[in-house]
């Protein structure tokens, strides 16, 4: 071929390259790995979550995955780096409570939770239980209640820190009932459950994987499950709704966005990969044993969901006067 052929040839190529649509670029993603970013250290429920869907996700891709641990700043580290990349769906965050409550916790962040991402889909959830000690007078979460109101400074709430779920959770749980209690913030979930092991803090609202061995062991008692739909692994544990406030809601939950600006190819195609892997029963299977309820739907219903609870727990904190810093 003459150097004329070769070059007409590389032009044309170049010139039909150009002209390729925008959903034929994206029928051919991904083309390479893509990263997903967990804003906490491994071995949490969220990394185990992700490592979860991101192995089961890849055949369907037809690309591995690779997590990225960024913790830190409660999990501003994270969702900063995210927020900061390319828009080309190869840079992925795990979202979790904390996009939809750091931007009422902290005056100021590099980025906007609300505005600077891109839903992809929804994972699951996991709904909080109250949990006292054993030891505790209370029995029923209505006896809890009514004695936070009656006697306004005995009792005593911990957390894994200001603004965590738990955090915040509780604080849903005095504004709903009129109850009282003080917040003592720890730094993390394992020194607060020590103390109300110890019984020398009152409650606790937390994730029930975190607190189900000593629950069965009889070191705990659980006194009921936020929400509506019972755990699982306490299919007998009363729900809040059931006992009369049926907007006492608080979870834990997860599911992936991206940056601001993506594609809408690529977000469909990630969240038709990602509704088709959670409809798999081995999949829900694993999920579950770590207490996790699936919740799969479109990217669409993924950012009202997100906006719900920007808008209910930017409430919550305002109301409470909660600032993480």
């Amino acid at each position: 071929m003459s150097f004329l052929n070769r070059r007409t040839t590389v032009l044309l190529a170049a010139a039909a390259c150009l002209g390729v649509p925008l959903a034929a670029q994206a029928q051919a993603f991904p083309a390479k790995p893509i990263t997903v970013v967990v804003p906490y250290a491994p071995g949490g429920g969220v990394d185990i979550v992700t490592r979860i869907l991101t192995k089961e996700l890849a055949p369907g891709l037809g690309q591995s995955f690779v997590v990225d641990n960024k913790p830190g700043a409660s999990t501003n580290i994270g969702m900063g780096a995210v927020a900061k990349a390319a828009a080309d769906g190869y840079t992925l965050l795990t979202a979790s409570p904390s996009l939809t409550s750091n931007g009422a916790l902290f005056r100021s962040l590099p980025f906007n939770p609300a505005t600077d991402f891109t839903a992809i889909g929804k994972i699951g959830y996991a709904p909080l239980v109250v949990v006292v000690p054993t030891a505790s007078p209370f029995k029923t979460l209505k006896e809890l209640i009514e004695h936070g109101k009656s006697n306004p400074t005995a009792l005593t709430y911990g957390s894994a820190g200001n603004g965590s779920s738990g955090h915040l959770a509780s604080e849903l749980l005095l504004q709903q009932t009129g109850m009282k209690a003080v917040h003592v913030p720890y730094k993390g979930g394992s020194p607060a459950i020590t103390d109300l092991l110890g019984e020398r803090i009152s409650f606790m609202s937390i994730n029930p994987l975190e607190v189900l061995a000593h629950i069965q062991a009889g070191k705990l008692r659980a006194l009921a499950t936020y929400g509506t739909k019972p755990v699982a692994s306490l299919p007998d544990l009363p729900t809040t709704a059931s006992l009369g406030w049926p907007n006492l809601d608080a979870t834990v939950w997860w599911g992936f966005v991206g940056p601001k600006g993506m594609p809408a190819e690529v977000v469909e195609r990630l969240n038709a990969e990602l509704q088709k892997t959670l409809a798999r029963k081995e999949v829900q299977d694993q999920l579950a044993a770590r207490g996790a309820i699936v919740d799969a739907g479109t990217a669409t219903q993924f950012e009202a969901f997100t906006r719900a609870e920007t808008a209910k727990w930017a409430k919550v904190i305002k109301d409470a006067g909660i600032q993480a810093d």
